[in-house]
Formats: structure tokens, C-alpha cells, sequence
């Protein structure tokens, strides 16, 4: 009998016509396995430049991730709190949570730099290794497709920089937290790991 993964992909394979193997058109169940990509939710399905060099990157690299998205701005009284995103981002990375930042120029105009001078500051004044984006819009009209879904998942835009979103494996925004809670507040830390 067959019942491992492997064994049962064969199988499908045997029963599919010749024709489909050899053109490479083979069905998604059998190609399912540890081998196939995850579905991207669609709240992931965007994409942004990476900061430090404009690379493009597909939000869905983070599929089956649970991820804190964050606005920031290195001119805030909240900017310490790359310290604490960081931490958080360290200490649960290998769990699953991935630190999103996106920063934005929206309020204050906190955020007036270059790529390449806000990706300096993060990483040299508070050592931040995890992945930033371009300089986003995060409310009003012109805001991202991101986070106008976000705020229609939650009912909350960010008020102002350092707007917490939490979204769960399955690409389900699960908490909104507002800029005055810290990194290691209890309720954002419980959020975090009761969704890991």
C-alpha cells in the first residue's frame, strides 16, 4: 500500500495523461508537498522596494509568517522604538514573526531622508536587520493598497508614526495597536505569541 506524501504524489502523477507530463502542465495537487509554494493571502499581495537598495520585493515572501507591519520615522519621540522592534524581531524571528517597517514621511514630516540615509540611521543608531521598505503612504487617499486595507481590516488608519498591524499565518489582520504601545507592552507581546 501507499501512504506516504511522496508515494501518493506519484501516484497522482501515474494518473494524469502523457501529454500534461510533458508539457510541464501538471495539476497543483500533485505538485503539492514540501516542495510547492504557499498561498498568498490577500493582504500580501503587494509589493515595495526594499530601502537600502530599491530592490523590488513581493510581500508574499512572507506567506505562513506571522507579521507586526509597522510605520516608522527616524525624527519621532517614538523612534527608541526601533530598539524594541528590533528585540521583539530577534527574539521571535526563528517562531515566525517577521518586523515589517515602512517608513513615512505622512506625519510631521519625521521621515524627510533618502533610502539610503533612513537605512543608515536604522541600522547604525539601533542596529535594525529586519526587512524595511520604501518610503510608504500610510493614510488618507494616496495611501499604499497595504495599508488602506489594513486600515479597512481594522477600522484603524495610524494616527501617527510607529502604528502597530498584526497579521497572523493565515493573512488575517488580527490587532491594531497605536503608536504610544511599545514593542514589549504585555498586550502587544501576548498578541504575538498567542498568534505564533
Amino acid at each position: 500500500m501507499c501512504f506516504t506524501q511522496a508515494c501518493l504524489r506519484r501516484l497522482a502523477l501515474l494518473s494524469l495523461p502523457f501529454s500534461s507530463l510533458l508539457l510541464g502542465t501538471v495539476p497543483a495537487v500533485a505538485q503539492s508537498g514540501a516542495g510547492a509554494a504557499k498561498s498568498c493571502p490577500a493582504i500580501l499581495q503587494h509589493s515595495f522596494n526594499r530601502l537600502q537598495d530599491e530592490a523590488p520585493q513581493k510581500l508574499c515572501q512572507y506567506a505562513g509568517k506571522v507579521l507586526l507591519v509597522v510605520n516608522t520615522a527616524s525624527f519621532c519621540g517614538f523612534t527608541g522604538q526601533y530598539e524594541g522592534l528590533e528585540a521583539l524581531h530577534a527574539k521571535y524571528n526563528a517562531k515566525g514573526l517577521v518586523v515589517l517597517g515602512f517608513p513615512s514621511n505622512d506625519f510631521g514630516q519625521q521621515e524627510p531622508g533618502s533610502g539610503k540615509e533612513i537605512a543608515d540611521f536604522c541600522f547604525n543608531t539601533y542596529g535594525v536587520k529586519f526587512p524595511m521598505f520604501s518610503k510608504s503612504v500610510v493614510r488618507g487617499p494616496r495611501a499604499s493598497p497595504l495599508y488602506t486595507a489594513l486600515a479597512e481590516a481594522t477600522g484603524q488608519s495610524p494616527q501617527w508614526n510607529f502604528h502597530k498591524y498584526l497579521i497572523d499565518r493565515n493573512g488575517k489582520v488580527v490587532a491594531s495597536f497605536a503608536s504610544k504601545v511599545e514593542p514589549d507592552h504585555p498586550s502587544l507581546v501576548a498578541a504575538i505569541e498567542k498568534a505564533l
